[in-house]
């Protein structure tokens, strides 16, 4: 984990630092997300790190070679055949 020293300016406004806006390809029109965590601290990122840190977050429930999406789709299926036989 990396940690850098940021300011705010007298408008709210704080600079992102450059590193992290290259090494995330974060651009002036890239939308980030934030979050205030449990002890109140601000966190920025990315939606695609959104994403992968949900991702990882439901996987810890998920036994191995489990396919949530392929679970969905046979209890459909499953749903279906039962309303076609009545």
């Amino acid at each position: 984990m990396q940690q850098f020293t940021i300011r705010m300016d007298d408008r709210g406004r704080v600079a992102l630092p450059s590193f992290w806006r290259k090494q995330q390809q974060v651009k002036a029109s890239t939308e980030l997300c934030g979050t205030v965590n449990e002890v109140g601290g601000l966190v920025i990122e990315t939606r695609e790190q959104g994403l992968l840190r949900a991702r990882a977050l439901v996987r810890k429930y998920i036994p191995e070679g489990v396919s949530l999406s392929d679970e969905i789709i046979a209890d459909h299926r499953a749903e279906a055949a039962r309303e076609r036989q009545g």
